[in-house]
């Protein structure tokens, strides 16, 4: 009897042994919406660099080629699709990836305008349908339920596995031009500039009720990115942009050493406070 106790206690503390190695060898796990172009691009390759897991999510009906190219280096890297528009099929990747441990959610996915008819860069005043008398209040729907609906939903339906991470935080792009305080220029971008602000404001409730939990709420501020487009129009010479590697590569180090000291803050992508 006492032989089988012992025998049952061995195995016992092997098996707690063996599921704590496993935990603790666990690689990082990152999830990023919006992932097949810009921002979330970039951050799918530099964490993919660094040996995370990385969950790539997008909304095209076929995996983007930009994602497929990343995925033939980087096998670590899978690729979801996930409409953050789309509450079933947010609901859909939730259930697939239940008991996943995710220790970065990143709320990427937004869109700032509709560009069809754009014929230059500078198109958020009356051209992208963002100003008072040309307000495209499809445009203001669809900006909202992305922006701001789509970083809630997606940060709700996610909640347990970041809660079951060992870093437990979750990022949300918000952007000055949401901010209460800074000086404006200009008065267009209604509903981009809208979407920011409630989205800035949300995600710090969010923070609020999680933090009892250990998760870590963060909004930052990107920085003016400069995007292949504004390239391609402006040249090098675009004045007060930064690239996407710089705007990533800033967020990741600010990301890696969030507290709970910062959780509902806003933070730039180099550490410094945003103005709400």
């Amino acid at each position: 009897m006492f032989q089988r106790w012992i025998s049952q206690s061995v195995v016992l503390v092997a098996l707690t042994a063996a599921v704590f190695t496993a935990q603790s060898t666990r690689a990082d796990t990152v999830l990023i919406t919006g992932a097949n172009a810009g921002l979330g691009l970039e951050f799918v390759k530099e964490y993919a660099e660094k040996g995370w897991d990385v969950i790539a999510t997008h909304r095209r009906s076929d995996v983007p080629e930009s994602l497929a190219a990343i995925v033939r280096d980087h096998p670590k890297v899978k690729v979801e699709r996930m409409d953050v528009a789309d509450l079933a099929s947010i609901k859909a990747l939730a259930t697939k990836l239940k008991g996943v441990p995710i220790d970065v959610l990143i709320n990427n996915a937004g869109i700032y305008s509709d560009r069809s008819g754009c014929q230059t860069e500078n198109c958020g005043g009356k051209a992208g349908k963002q100003a008072l008398g040309s307000m495209d209040y499809d445009l203001f729907d669809m900006t909202m339920a992305i922006n701001v609906r789509g970083s809630i939903a997606v940060s709700e339906a996610f909640i347990d596995n970041v809660r079951a991470s060992k870093q437990k935080k979750i990022i949300a792009m918000g952007s000055t031009n949401g901010s209460l305080t800074q000086p404006l220029e200009g008065s267009g971008g209604i509903a981009y500039r809208s979407s920011k602000a409630a989205l800035h404001r949300a995600m710090q409730l969010v923070a609020l009720e999680e933090k009892p939990q250990g998760v870590i709420v963060v909004v930052m501020h990107p920085g003016a990115v400069l995007t292949d487009r504004q390239l391609n129009l402006f040249g090098d010479g675009y004045p007060g942009v930064i690239s996407p590697e710089k705007s990533v590569s800033g967020m990741i180090k600010q990301i890696a050493r969030f507290t709970l000291d910062d959780a509902g803050h806003f933070i730039q992508w180099d550490g410094a406070v945003a103005p709400w």
